[in-house]
């Protein structure tokens, strides 16, 4: 039987936005993160990260880097008593920085390659997952995967939603105050 999953963005959804995370000392969990995803360990719903780190593309800071950052958010969310799944990044861009970084992938969001490689790998039913971001190219990747979209108004989720939604071409499903808030919708299903 295929498993449902939230697919959850990083920098401005499950900790703070503070631009190029370059060192795991900038790198702020908010506090209510681990409730949240153990809100969906407990419920049955794989917890997925997909992030787009293009810092590495433009030499800000290596793989390494997202690495520890990766490491010290399975950390905190450990003391909080919730996992992640999986996580998946990418690490390109399309026009700057050199080859291999310097790609015009599918794996870059709002592209759906990395939900697409989650999907094939953990057989997730897609169409009964959620996208949860704080941007709206995040309600695009959930357009493109076939999942459903929940913006939150962490991160640069409030500033977007109030004066660029008129723009948007989607509308997402559920907006949140928050991961918690988005969470605790979604596992009401």
């Amino acid at each position: 039987m295929k498993r449902r999953a939230v697919f959850i963005d990083r920098d401005g959804t499950i900790s703070e936005e503070v631009g190029y995370v370059n060192h795991p000392s900038r790198y702020r969990v908010f506090p209510y993160a681990a409730e949240a995803i153990k809100q969906l360990n407990e419920a049955g719903w794989l917890a997925v990260l997909i992030t787009n780190q293009a810092g590495v593309a433009r030499g800000y800071f290596t793989e390494e880097v997202i690495g520890a950052v990766h490491a010290l958010l399975a950390q905190e969310l450990e003391r909080g008593g919730a996992r992640l799944d999986a996580i998946y990044y990418c690490p390109h861009h399309p026009s700057v920085g050199e080859p291999p970084y310097r790609f015009d992938c599918d794996c870059r969001k709002p592209r759906p390659g990395l939900i697409r490689r989650a999907a094939d790998e953990f057989d997730i039913d897609l169409a009964a997952s959620w996208m949860v971001g704080d941007r709206y190219s995040d309600t695009e990747l959930a357009r493109h995967a076939g999942t459903r979209a929940a913006l939150v108004l962490s991160g640069y989720g409030r500033g977007e939603w109030e004066y660029q939604r008129g723009a948007w071409r989607h509308q997402p499903d559920l907006v949140a105050e928050n991961l918690l808030e988005a969470v605790r919708t979604i596992t009401k299903e």
